[in-house]
């Protein structure tokens, strides 16, 4: 047998690298505001903090970059970027226009055994509610959209939503100490339309659940205004 041959029989390892390890845990720290807008970063720093080499932190820094959570300047300082209120509005929109297509989609193709997994996923989310955790709840919330997606053969549309959705995720986590309730409520209707097969109260429901971030970004920015870019001049 080739050695050409023996290796098609090897199992791809699922293992995370130390680069994707670094990108998890610096990504969880800025969507959760532990290390804010304005942040300096440093390669050398962060290396020496988690006990890795500078070559997964330049890795993890240019994901973040490429998701928009860094600025990263030539010369200057790397900083965890501002949060653009356009790029939050802009990424609202990406996603009303393509989730509401999604849910429709939902509709006419999941079965029993979907409805069961999103169920268990809002089931969690009642439990973060009630235990006011909002780093799990959001990383539910999350989830419920994705598996939307996946589980309606619409994979690649959850690909397109995490590369716009930086700025946006950085609202939502913020407007959590006050709007878990009405995300938590918002899925349980969601999900109810789809089981009922209900296409366009789907549409409806999931418009209505993207749209909140419009009313809640004013507050957020009022509270924490220092967070936000000044765009007036760009």
């Amino acid at each position: 047998m080739s050695a050409t041959s023996s290796l098609r029989t090897l199992e791809p390892l699922n293992r995370p690298s130390v680069a994707d390890t670094v990108f998890d845990q610096l990504n969880r720290q800025i969507l959760s505001l532990e290390l804010p807008p304005g942040t300096k970063m440093s390669e050398v720093e962060v290396a020496k903090a988690l006990g890795v080499s500078r070559q997964p932190v330049r890795d993890a820094f240019y994901r973040l970059s490429k998701l928009g959570f860094l600025s990263i300047r030539p010369q200057r300082a790397t900083l965890v970027s501002q949060i653009s209120e356009a790029g939050v509005l802009q990424a609202r929109f990406i996603r009303n226009a393509i989730e509401a297509e999604t849910v429709r989609t939902a509709c006419r193709v999941l079965a029993k055994e979907d409805h069961s997994a999103l169920d268990e996923i809002i089931d969690q989310q009642k439990q973060a509610v009630d235990a006011n955790d909002p780093v799990s709840f959001h990383a539910l919330d999350d989830q419920f959209h994705k598996e939307i997606c996946d589980r309606s053969g619409l994979g690649f549309v959850w690909d397109i939503i995490r590369e716009k959705k930086a700025h946006m995720d950085r609202v939502r986590f913020l407007s959590l100490s006050f709007a878990s309730q009405d995300a938590f409520g918002d899925h349980v209707n969601i999900m109810e339309a789809i089981r009922a097969r209900d296409e366009e109260r789907a549409m409806q429901q999931m418009r209505l659940h993207l749209s909140r971030i419009q009313q809640q970004i004013v507050r957020i920015r009022a509270a924490h205004i220092h967070y936000f870019a000044d765009e007036a001049d760009t």
